[in-house]
C-alpha cells in the first residue's frame, strides 16, 4: 500500500491528496508536532515538490474562502440575492442597460472619438424644432447603442431619448418605458471632462393600449416622476460608475476593468444633510435674480444658517456635478430653464430623494411636476435637505429671463401649441395647454 502511494506521487500525471485522512501512517509522521520539521521532511513519503504544492493549495483554499466572503457584490448578484426587490424582467432590462453603458464608456475613452466628433465640425451646435439640443456624432452613436440594447432586451415598449424628436415604440410585448439622455455632457469629451448617461424606468400604462402608436408612446413617456420604478446614471470618468435606485435607497457600482463587472462600492448612499459646496455657473451671477444672488453671497461669507463658508465646485457636466454633490453634500443647480424634466431632472431627483436629499425647481418638488412635453426644460436645484430648505426660503431664485442665450430656446420651452393652434404659456410645467392636460390627467391618471 505504501509502495503504491509513493509510486503515485512520483508519477507525473498523479494528483496528491489535500486531506490527512487520505495519507498512510508513514506519511502522518511528517505532521506530528512531537518531531522536528527536518525529521518529518526526511520521514515523509512526499517528495519536496508535492509538499510545497500541498501547502500552496491549502493556503490558496483559505485565501479564496476569505475573498469569497469579503468580495463586493456585482450588480447582478445584488439584484439576484435580495439586495433589491426587483422582478426578473426588470433585472433583465438592467443587464442590457449596464452592457450599453460599458460600450459607451469604451467609446468615450477611445482615442478615435475626436475623429468622430470632427465629422460634424461644420454643423455647429444648435436647437432642433422641438427645442432639444441638436445631436452631435457621439450622441447619435450612444443613442444607437442604447436603442440596440433596449430592443434586444425585449422588455421595453417605449424609449424616449434626448436624441429623438419623439418617443420610439419598440415592441407591443414590452412592459417598461425608458426615458434617457444617452450621453450627457458630450461637448466636454475632447477635454476629457466626465460625461454620463442618465435614465429613468417606468411601467408601461396598459390603459393606453387602445390609442394609436404615436399617441400612446408620447403619453407613456410623459409620466410624472412619482411613477418611476427605477432610475440611474452612469458616469464615465477616471472610473466608470453606475448609480441606481429602485425606490429603496441609492447604490453605486464601479466597473472592474479586469472582470468587466460593476461591483457594489457605495451601498445605501446617504447625501449629508448639509454640505459646504455649491455647483453653479458663477459667470452668470449678474444675470441671476436678487434672491439667488443673496443666497450665494450669504453662504460664501459664512453668514447663512450655519457659520461656515461655502466653496464653488463647478464641472459643467450635470452627471459629474451631481455625483460630487451626492458624495459630499451641498447643492447643484441651474437656475434657468435649461435642463430637461423627463430624462434628466426626474431621474436625478429620484436618486437624490432616495439618498435623503431633495430636488426642486426652486418652488416645487421636481417629482410632483407633470411633464407636458418630451423635451420640456425647467430650472433645477438638487442637493442636501438642509441646504435645499435654506435655499428655498429665499424668494425669486428662478431665472426666467435668459440674457445672452438663444431666445428661441426660451420660446420653445415656455409655449406649446394645442389642437386649436393657439400658444399657451406654461413656464416651468405648472400650467399646460387644455388639450395636453386633459389627455394626461383624464386618460393616463384616471383612477
Amino acid at each position: 500500500m505504501q509502495l503504491s502511494f509513493l509510486f503515485l506521487f512520483h508519477s507525473p500525471n498523479a494528483s496528491f491528496p489535500l486531506s490527512l485522512r487520505h495519507l498512510p501512517p508513514l506519511a502522518l509522521r511528517g505532521f506530528s508536532p512531537s518531531i522536528s520539521r527536518a525529521t518529518a521532511a526526511a520521514a515523509s513519503p512526499w517528495p519536496p515538490r508535492a509538499r510545497s504544492l500541498y501547502r500552496f493549495a491549502k493556503a490558496a483554499k483559505s485565501e479564496m474562502s476569505l475573498l469569497d466572503r469579503e468580495r463586493p457584490q456585482t450588480v447582478m448578484e445584488y439584484l439576484g440575492k435580495g439586495g433589491a426587490s426587483v422582478g426578473d424582467d426588470l433585472a433583465i432590462l438592467l443587464v442590457h442597460i449596464q452592457y450599453a453603458c460599458k460600450r459607451i464608456a469604451s467609446l468615450v475613452a477611445s482615442p478615435f472619438r475626436s475623429d468622430l466628433g470632427r465629422l460634424a465640425a461644420n454643423g455647429g451646435v444648435g436647437l432642433s424644432s422641438s427645442g432639444r439640443d441638436a445631436p452631435k456624432p457621439l450622441d447619435i452613436v450612444a443613442n444607437d447603442i442604447i436603442l440596440s440594447s433596449l430592443r434586444s432586451s425585449a422588455k421595453v415598449a417605449v424609449m424616449a431619448s434626448e436624441e429623438d424628436e419623439s418617443p420610439v415604440w419598440l415592441t407591443d410585448d414590452g412592459e417598461f418605458v425608458v426615458v434617457i439622455d444617452p450621453l450627457d455632457g458630450s461637448r466636454n469629451i475632447d477635454v476629457s471632462i466626465p460625461t454620463g448617461t442618465i435614465f429613468g424606468i417606468y411601467n408601461r400604462l396598459l390603459e393606453l393600449d387602445h390609442l394609436p402608436v404615436e399617441e400612446k408612446a408620447q403619453l407613456n413617456s410623459l409620466q410624472s416622476g412619482t411613477r418611476l420604478v427605477a432610475a440611474g446614471y452612469a458616469m464615465y470618468s477616471s472610473a466608470t460608475i453606475l448609480c441606481l435606485s429602485f425606490g429603496s435607497g441609492t447604490h453605486a457600482f464601479t466597473l472592474d476593468n479586469l472582470t468587466g463587472d460593476f461591483v457594489l462600492t457605495h451601498p445605501s448612499m446617504r447625501i449629508p444633510p448639509r454640505g459646504q459646496i455649491y455647483s453653479v455657473n458663477d459667470a452668470r451671477y449678474f444675470d441671476w435674480p436678487d434672491g439667488l444672488r443673496q443666497y450665494i453671497d450669504t453662504i460664501r461669507q459664512g453668514k447663512g444658517q450655519v457659520p461656515k463658508k461655502y466653496s464653488a465646485r463647478y464641472i459643467c457636466s450635470l452627471v459629474a456635478d451631481f455625483h460630487l454633490t451626492l458624495i459630499y453634500g451641498g447643492i447643484v443647480m441651474n437656475p434657468r430653464d435649461h435642463l430637461r424634466l423627463v430624462y434628466e431632472v426626474n431621474p436625478l431627483s429620484f436618486l437624490v430623494e432616495h439618498a435623503g436629499g431633495r430636488g426642486s425647481d426652486g418652488k416645487t418638488r421636481i417629482l410632483s411636476i407633470q411633464p407636458v412635453q418630451l423635451h420640456q426644460r425647467l430650472p433645477l436645484f438638487l442637493g442636501s435637505l438642509d441646504d435645499m430648505h435654506e435655499l428655498e426660503s429665499y424668494e425669486n431664485i428662478q431665472l426666467k429671463v435668459n440674457p445672452g442665450y438663444d431666445n428661441n430656446r426660451v420660446c420653445q420651452q415656455n409655449f406649446c401649441a394645442c389642437d386649436t393652434g393657439e400658444l399657451q404659456y406654461f413656464g416651468s410645467a405648472i400650467y399646460a395647454c387644455p388639450w395636453i392636460s386633459h389627455m394626461i390627467f383624464s386618460v393616463v391618471y384616471a383612477e
